[in-house]
């Protein structure tokens, strides 16, 4: 699919229709562009489940949605630690009690820049430990839900996937060695992405009736930076934002919503901003990297994953 499938514009909500009866889980909602997802879908009569690590946050996410778009909007919250597989299984039970259909699982929550190394409980380095495995064992535990609703797997990817290493670094996957905050964040993004696009790959072979897309949101107002990142990095991202660099939050939302709802697009593209350096304008195709569908390297990250989880895949 080409860009101008969708006009010189791009893509945006203007071709939503209705999501009346559909159900999205979206990580990371209660703020940025994961809010402004929720946002949009919520306008179309859409039922949102948030998964987010803090509670009072999310009570106030949605009841700034309910004053907005009315009581009777369909959100909802769900407690989920991806810094925490434990919290990931519990988060996970609740939804496949409580949630019976989900059109699409959204995985937008990340951490960033995170100044100096971190490990998660689990033991991982933060940025692979919450914005990889966390989601990689979300998607393991709730994939035969999201099947038995042909539903889709949103991974919310990034432009700094080509910015680091370029392949994943097995012999040291925590950087107890050359830990550097973009470089990591970078690994963790490819990382997610590679799992993406192998995932869509098995789902094939196995003829399951899911379909798993890539987007990335382009440089975008949000809290991301704010939250894990250091504070020269908070500063340079502040004075950023007030340049047409960098776009609005709602806009940075406009890739993964897309995936979550639009008919006909590719599994194999990559979606987001299409102008300058894919950091703002209209919503497209954009270039993927090769190295991003090595299938080596890809298999051994599912095997690593798998191990490290402690959840194998059932496909």
């Amino acid at each position: 699919m080409e860009n101008k499938e969708f006009g010189k514009n791009g893509w945006t909500p203007k071709r939503l229709e209705s999501l009346e009866g559909k159900t999205y889980l979206i990580t990371g909602a209660n703020t940025g562009a994961g809010f402004e997802a929720t946002r949009i879908l919520l306008t179309k009569g859409a039922g949102v489940v948030m998964l987010n690590r803090n509670e009072t946050k999310s009570n106030k996410a949605i009841e700034k949605l309910r004053e907005e778009l009315g009581s009777g909007v369909s959100v909802s919250f769900i407690k989920m630690d991806l810094a925490n597989l434990a919290s990931v299984r519990s988060a996970a039970e609740k939804v496949i009690k409580t949630v019976p259909r989900v059109d699409a699982l959204m995985c937008n929550a990340a951490i960033a820049q995170v100044p100096k190394q971190k490990r998660t409980v689990d033991g991982f380095e933060s940025h692979l430990g919450v914005n990889h495995f966390g989601h990689f064992l979300l998607v393991n535990l709730l994939f035969d839900r999201i099947e038995k609703s042909s539903g889709r797997i949103v991974v919310v990817g990034s432009e700094g996937y080509k910015m680091g290493l370029k392949t994943i670094q097995f012999e040291d996957m925590n950087w107890d060695k050359n830990y550097h905050p973009m470089n990591t964040y970078c690994h963790s993004k490819l990382a997610q992405m590679m799992f993406a696009y192998d995932l869509q790959r098995r789902i094939d072979a196995a003829q399951k009736d899911v379909k798993v897309y890539v987007c990335h949101p382009g440089a975008s107002a949000t809290s991301l930076i704010n939250n894990s990142g250091g504070l020269r990095d908070r500063i340079i991202f502040r004075l950023m934002a007030m340049t047409p660099l960098v776009q609005s939050a709602e806009k940075g939302a406009y890739p993964e919503v897309m995936c979550a709802t639009e008919d006909h697009l590719d599994p194999t593209a990559y979606y987001g901003p299409t102008g300058r350096m894919n950091w703002t304008g209209p919503v497209g195709v954009c270039e993927l990297k090769p190295f991003v569908i090595d299938q080596d390297v890809a298999s051994k990250l599912w095997t690593v994953s798998e191990n490290q989880t402690g959840q194998k895949f059932q496909l």
